[in-house]
């Protein structure tokens, strides 16, 4: 499929549909370093502008639009979450796209918490906005996990099918499970890491640093041991390119992970190279959507013949 991204990031739901066999024809995203980052891995189809400021004239036909809209207002982890955040409202603009492109699929990605904010109202609100345009809607939240990801990452996966398209998506298998019964095991943090060097040691690693906050075990996010045979947590981006990201331990107690570190718990491969200073990556990967959790939904499309 003709795939146009929108709020892209680094490009994690990307890679997914990349990986997938699908093709990228334009991408959007304001975040300067993640752009950057993604036209150094993806290509240079990425614009980056406000979506608000641009045309859908500017934007190619396409069988599906993608997007994992800005969630932070939406979020559980967020306390002061509302409903009137205007972040929440970023995605009427994947509605104007959708509506104005009209293409036979959409993808829309976002926090578990979106679908009980006030209740469960707001994304009732949502789903009948993407009903509305024509559009046949389902949605599920899925587990990083339960995919390959070392990380148990839950995010309300959105499809929507176009009235006149005749196919019935269908959300993928899971290919591991807690406690290795149908399926292989979820993959552990140590695991996923035990082929990376230390990072204090000479290497040739991509961006193989790491935070020097230091650690104090308090009960607090961030600040919670990893236990070294279970996936990490979910993977954070709060703060901004300037600090103040919450960036989870290493298994082994002693320091914060590096920026590799982290993104190969989000499912990044090691040749993804980030772009930016320490925070300003540790804050492009914990807005990412996993790599693998993309290229499982993504290859779900790959059976319409249409």
């Amino acid at each position: 499929m003709k795939v146009v991204s929108l709020f892209s990031g680094a490009g994690g739901l990307d890679l997914g549909f990349k990986m997938a066999g699908h093709e990228i024809v334009w991408a959007n995203d304001l975040y300067e370093d993640a752009v950057e980052t993604y036209k150094k891995n993806l290509g240079e189809h990425i614009v980056c502008e406000d979506i608000t400021k641009v045309s859908t004239e500017e934007i190619p036909d396409c069988d599906i639009v993608i997007g994992g809209f800005p969630c932070q207002g939406f979020s559980v982890a967020n306390w002061k979450r509302h409903v009137d955040d205007e972040r929440n409202t970023l995605y009427k603009q994947l509605i104007r796209v959708i509506t104005e492109k009209r293409p036979k699929f959409f993808l829309a990605e976002n926090v578990k918490g979106l679908t009980n904010m006030e209740h469960g109202e707001v994304f009732k609100l949502i789903l009948s906005d993407f009903e509305n345009m024509g559009y046949v809607v389902k949605y599920k939240v899925m587990n990083a996990a339960d995919y390959g990801v070392p990380q148990t990452r839950q995010r309300v996966i959105i499809v929507g099918v176009r009235n006149d398209i005749d196919f019935d998506y269908q959300y993928p298998t899971p290919t591991n499970d807690k406690n290795g019964k149908e399926h292989p095991k979820w993959v552990s943090v140590s695991e996923a890491l035990k082929d990376i060097p230390d990072p204090d040691k000479p290497n040739d690693v991509l961006n193989h640093t790491y935070s020097k906050y230091k650690l104090h075990f308090n009960g607090y996010l961030g600040h919670r041991p990893l236990d070294p045979d279970k996936p990490a947590p979910t993977v954070t981006a709060r703060g901004d390119n300037k600090g103040g990201v919450v960036i989870l331990p290493h298994p082994n107690g002693m320091r914060r992970m590096s920026c590799r570190e982290l993104a190969t718990v989000q499912s990044f491969p090691l040749d993804y190279e980030f772009v930016g200073n320490n925070s300003s990556i540790y804050r492009q990967i914990g807005n990412a959507v996993p790599p693998l959790l993309a290229k499982a939904v993504a290859e779900q499309f790959n059976v319409y013949e249409g």
